[in-house]
């Protein structure tokens, strides 16, 4: 189903959550538009956005690139094939660079896998778990830290792919809104708390936040809350600040292009017919969109990188005794 296109008024909302995507082209409406809307259907009063359905197709896409690539390293050899050696070249330099490095050291015994590889366990009884992996010659002497692998893995690509999908023509980045970010930093927290849980019990996961200050007396029990309260404020902003940081990054990006692409009909209109003046502004803005759009591809795996590596270090600082 297609519906004409009327947002004369809201300049913004190619960046933003819609009921439809955005098809180029077309019957021009009455305002001149040359664009049509896809329509997205209303299933039992549920409606369904374009956001939702990107969501999925990250989602699909990250379980298909990953289920394929634990296939090709099943048996232990490398995999072959530029495509599936990016997506394992990505895989671990979060493993070896963000998540080892920052929760922990590895167990005495452990050896490193000196190939670079992932690896599945192919004798262990957890074999059909894709994100279960360790060197084929001593399957079983995993890294400590490489139990959080799966949940900061999982939040690594399904942003990355987010954020790509918005360099698609009519497509657009779920992450640029702010609901989706504030889910992805509530499973953040949820998951920092659970592991926290889990590594150092409740009593430990609070007593983190409660240093001793040495004072003695009431004035030494009263600070002590008082920088009680104060870590557990700074620990909700923190995860807050997940959300906060991803949105305005990827919906910053969008509205650079979006304004930049803009000051070619703003010059048509604005120029009297001078046409030197409507092609020199068309030139550069074209040029400055190609710079911006490069840029955003940078964007769209440094922010996916802050996300895992924030997560990372809130984890950490959620299972060891500090």
């Amino acid at each position: 189903m297609f519906l004409d296109n009327e947002h004369e008024e809201d300049v913004f909302h190619h960046v933003r959550d819609a009921v439809g995507f955005d098809v180029p082209g077309g019957y021009a409406d009455a305002h001149g538009h040359g664009a049509l809307d896809f329509l997205l259907p209303n299933i039992c009063g549920f409606q369904l956005t374009k956001f939702m359905v990107l969501q999925v197709v990250a989602a699909v896409l990250v379980l298909i690139i990953f289920r394929g690539l634990a296939r090709r390293i099943r048996t232990g050899q490398p995999a072959a094939g530029r495509f599936w050696n990016f997506w394992e070249t990505l895989a671990l330099f979060i493993r070896d660079e963000v998540v080892r490095p920052t929760i922990g050291e590895h167990d005495s015994g452990h050896h490193e896998d000196h190939h670079g590889n992932l690896e599945i366990d192919t004798h262990a009884d957890h074999v059909d778990e894709p994100h279960v992996y360790c060197p084929a010659t001593n399957c079983g002497a995993k890294h400590p830290a490489d139990k959080y692998l799966p949940f900061i893995w999982s939040c690594f690509f399904y942003i990355l792919i987010c954020n790509l999908l918005g360099a698609i023509p009519s497509l657009g980045s779920a992450t640029g809104n702010l609901n989706v970010t504030g889910v992805l930093a509530v499973s953040a927290f949820v998951a920092t708390v659970f592991f926290g849980f889990r590594a150092m019990g409740p009593r430990g996961f609070f007593g983190n936040m409660m240093p001793d200050t040495g004072l003695p007396g009431a004035f030494g029990v009263v600070l002590t809350f008082g920088i009680f309260g104060i870590e557990i404020f700074g620990f909700f902003i923190k995860h807050s600040v997940l959300a906060v940081r991803l949105f305005a990054n990827i919906m910053g990006g969008h509205t650079v292009i979006a304004v930049i692409l803009g000051f070619i009909a703003q010059a048509a209109q604005g120029s009297d017919k001078i046409t030197a003046i409507w092609g020199l502004v068309t030139f550069g803005s074209i040029i400055g969109q190609v710079f911006i759009g490069c840029l955003e591809l940078f964007v769209a795996f440094l922010q996916a990188y802050v996300f895992a590596f924030l997560a990372t270090i809130f984890i950490a600082g959620a299972v060891h005794k500090h």
